[in-house]
């Protein structure tokens, strides 16, 4: 019996999400590559016209630009790779069975979906030297005498920012992680347990190959989601002092708030293309385990 054709009706489904998507991310991606040709300052309308690769020589030339990038790095390899250890860790735990486990699931999520404009301003209260909780602590159990401002002091401004993003981002790695885990037939660790299995052989032999995959999608996912962050440092130091918190997103986001639309779109082409860099090795190694 042959199937009954969908016809056009599939495609007219289909449809709305598609002018979304259009609208919303390759029209504005187009615009964006056009603009990184142009000297496209709002502030000197008069000037605006095709500069060719200017933008281009001109961010390779820009001290600023690369400590952004290295900035970024930074940021994601520390703030992903601790995002991942601790909600691996949070997700062990609450795969576990105990009282109340239903409630420490539901409060493990306040940090993942509190906006990130409210998680910057809580955390700069935070780490306020004047009157902010963190200093108060630590001076209560006599680790420090006078208060810092670790907002204000390139010395511990990033390694802040840094703890505030980890912070956010365990619950993700957790969730997916725990769901990964309630995946796993018991079976496995049955015939370990038969066969004198201690923790860390079960662990590494039975539980991280099973979550292989999870794991490959959710850190991919986590590196160009705090790669692309804003918010938080953003209501946290806006990338000060001189600099010193400024990361690549946060130098396109403050270029293009100074209306200078074509430097801005420049460097986020450039952060998206090392970001696919960094993608297209992670997205092939993953395609060939699952063939595998």
């Amino acid at each position: 019996m042959h199937q009954r054709k969908g016809g056009f009706w599939p495609y007219l489904l289909l449809a709305p999400a598609l002018l979304v998507v259009l609208a919303v991310v390759l029209i504005p991606a187009i615009n964006a590559v056009f603009m990184s040709f142009q000297s496209y300052d709002l502030r000197r309308p008069s000037q605006i016209g095709f500069i060719g690769f200017d933008n281009y020589v001109a961010v390779m030339k820009d001290t600023l630009f690369w400590q952004s990038l290295l900035r970024t790095v930074y940021w994601v390899v520390f703030g992903v790779g601790f995002q991942f250890v601790f909600g691996f860790c949070l997700a062990l735990i609450l795969n576990k069975s105990f009282r109340g486990r239903g409630v420490v699931r539901s409060i493990s999520l306040i940090p993942w979906v509190t906006p990130g404009v409210l998680i910057g301003l809580m955390w700069r209260w935070i780490y306020d030297g004047s009157f902010g909780v963190l200093n108060d602590i630590l001076m209560k159990l006599n680790l420090i005498e006078d208060p810092i401002a670790f907002l204000a002091r390139q010395d511990t401004v990033f390694p802040a920012v840094v703890v505030t993003i980890i912070w956010q981002g365990i619950p993700f790695f957790a969730l997916m992680l725990l769901a990964g885990l309630q995946g796993v037939p018991g079976e496995l660790y049955e015939a370990a347990d038969i066969d004198g299995a201690n923790v860390f052989q079960k662990f590494f032999r039975i539980t991280v190959p099973s979550l292989q995959n999870t794991i490959y999608v959710t850190t991919l996912l986590r590196i160009i989601w705090v790669a692309n962050s804003v918010d938080v440092i953003f209501n946290m130091t806006g990338g000060g002092p001189a600099y010193a918190s400024q990361t690549l997103s946060v130098y396109v986001f403050n270029k293009a708030n100074s209306l200078n639309l074509g430097y801005a779109s420049t460097m986020s082409l450039l952060l998206t293309a090392v970001l696919l860099l960094v993608a297209v090795p992670y997205l092939r190694n993953l395609f060939k385990n699952q063939e595998a």
